[in-house]
């Protein structure tokens, strides 16, 4: 089994699988990181941490669906689709790494921050509830990830180009079983219909953070580098329509959760639930630093 993730973006296969205490490589080893011209470090440092802070958030809160999940089935495919994420996490996370001159690893970056340090959309963080939930979540979060991805894989960013090329394969499989799940429950007995509208009522109050562009991806936008994220939501909300009138589901009308003074995730503002991820999921890597095994 190879041990560099960054092998996955050209090749067929995806063997590599990341924990803490592992001893991977750099993920990136061999491959050039120089920065693109007029492209500010920080900035693209910046941006790949919202993107890789997205990833690893929303597949640790897919994780804890391990072992709660209604079939077999179904715990495979998402167990997959978290490692998909984690993957994702494990190359974006080290670009960031990279791209500011701070050489701080994957790991460091992933459970060595404070929480305001994070900068993932406060949807990733939110507390599981059933499984009507977890599908209007991953419909909502994958719908806008492939819309950036697509995006980025035309990116000045010889990584992030790379990095996103292979996501869109990911995240379209994500897309369609979310989508599929969708469908199914909304379009099947009056339970599983509002179960599936209540599910969406609460995943809908974040939908608007998504599309909010924070000052760096503007920057990073002009330089061609990164999309602007206003630009994404005619084909979210397109997608969203054909989902959910197959579904026979109605389009919530729940108000936007604003942020505090005007900052959301992006600055590092996230919900009470973000201390308790994140206790649970930095609670090995700090209790036993630079462990290996």
């Amino acid at each position: 089994m190879s041990d560099n993730a960054y092998e996955a973006i050209t090749e067929a296969h995806d063997d590599a699988r990341w924990a803490f205490g592992t001893g991977f490589e750099d993920p990136l080893a061999g491959v050039d990181t120089s920065l693109p011209d007029s492209v500010d470090g920080d900035d693209l440092a910046a941006y790949c941490l919202m993107l890789g802070d997205d990833a690893l958030v929303m597949s640790h809160r897919l994780q804890q669906w391990c072992t709660s999940l209604p079939e077999l089935e179904e715990e495979v495919a998402v167990a997959n689709i978290a490692l998909d994420l984690l993957g994702q996490a494990r190359l974006l996370l080290t670009r960031g790494g990279t791209a500011d001159g701070s050489g701080r690893g994957e790991d460091r970056l992933a459970f060595f921050r404070e929480e305001h340090e994070y900068r993932n959309v406060r949807l990733a963080e939110l507390v599981n509830g059933d499984f009507a939930e977890l599908v209007a979540r991953l419909v909502v979060f994958s719908t806008w990830r492939l819309a950036l991805l697509s995006r980025l894989s035309e990116s000045r960013d010889p990584v992030l180009s790379a990095v996103a090329a292979k996501g869109v394969k990911e995240v379209t499989y994500h897309r369609d079983y979310a989508a599929r799940w969708t469908v199914r429950l909304g379009d099947g007995t009056d339970h599983s219909r509002g179960r599936m509208q209540a599910g969406l009522a609460v995943v809908w109050p974040y939908v608007d953070e998504l599309f909010a562009a924070h000052e760096v991806e503007l920057r990073l936008s002009a330089a061609g580098v990164a999309p602007d994220p206003s630009a994404l939501r005619d084909e979210f909300d397109n997608v969203l329509a054909q989902v959910l009138s197959a579904a026979t589901l109605s389009k919530p009308e729940a108000g936007q959760l604003p942020g505090v003074g005007g900052r959301a995730g992006r600055d590092g503002v996230h919900t009470e639930a973000m201390g308790y991820l994140l206790a649970e999921m930095q609670s090995v890597a700090r209790a036993h630093p630079e462990a290996t095994w």
